[in-house]
């Protein structure tokens, strides 16, 4: 059975998608962007490391929503405009998650919706 989760506390899916599903005991959480959930805009004063950190945070209220959290993070996808920012990314995985870390994806795209310049998807288990 698959059921859709939808939370206010992360910001609204932009597009023909939900921000996530969950199937058997796997949440998949779709891209999340830095946008603040109230606003469903970039905090134009963020730095990369806070749009990183806005990032985790819409996808623990995503994983709250299905009843678990981001420590249990199966795989992140990260997308970035710029690999200059990898160490960043490194960094604030480390501040926000624990060891063991989720196995990870890292690739730089050329784009990405509204202009961001980071986007990151989930599996997160849920048991």
């Amino acid at each position: 059975m698959i059921r859709n989760i939808e939370t206010k506390n992360a910001p609204a899916a932009i597009g023909s998608y939900s921000q996530g599903i969950v199937h058997k005991d796997v949440l998949y959480i779709s891209g999340q962007l830095p946008l603040i959930p109230d606003t469903m805009d970039f905090d134009s004063n963020q730095d990369i490391d806070e749009q990183i950190r806005q990032i985790f945070r819409n996808l623990d209220a995503i994983a709250h929503a299905a009843g678990t959290n981001l420590i249990s993070a199966i795989k992140l996808t990260v997308y970035l405009t710029n690999l200059d920012h990898f160490p960043r990314v490194n960094a604030v995985m480390e501040e926000m998650l624990s060891a063991p870390f989720p196995a990870r994806a890292l690739v730089e795209v050329s784009a990405l919706p509204r202009g961001a310049q980071i986007e990151i998807d989930a599996l997160i288990a849920l048991s």
